[in-house]
């Protein structure tokens, strides 16, 4: 599974540890950015190139950090085709995937630490969207409201 990944400088030293962890447990992993440590940089630049690689079938899921996870789950949530919800329990890392079929996490690299960080990133990567008649339903209205 090719896996996205996106940090400001807020979360830009949780998102190196998240690269390594996963790349040597053989994901695939594309960075997109940042690539070094900018204290001025702003969470909509960044993750924006990876909502994009969504939509366009670059990555498969996607998974954004900044400061509190809040900042880039809304710029994301800003572009059609994204799913996107900052997570800060293991429940719902799985759940909106498997209920909603949220395509990228949001977490804070400064409020969550890192084995807590790992632990969500795999409970995301490894859950599946249901598709039951319930939750097409409710993704078929939510992908409606997109087109308004």
């Amino acid at each position: 599974m090719k896996i996205g990944i996106a940090a400001d400088h807020a979360g830009f030293d949780q998102k190196q540890s998240l690269v390594k962890q996963l790349q040597s447990e053989g994901y695939e992993i594309v960075d997109y950015g940042a690539h070094e440590y900018d204290a001025v940089d702003d969470y909509p630049d960044i993750v924006v190139p990876l909502a994009n690689a969504i939509v366009n079938g670059e990555v498969e899921k996607g998974i954004a950090v900044c400061g509190s996870g809040v900042g880039v789950s809304v710029a994301a949530n800003k572009i059609k085709g994204i799913r996107a919800a900052l997570i800060t329990e293991s429940y719902s890392a799985h759940q909106g995937v498997e209920h909603d079929d949220m395509n990228l996490m949001c977490i804070g690299g400064r409020v969550l630490g890192a084995s807590l960080i790992t632990e969500l990133a795999h409970a995301f990567i490894n859950a599946k969207y249901d598709g039951g008649e319930r939750f097409q339903r409710r993704l078929d209205k939510v992908l409606a409201l997109e087109k308004n």
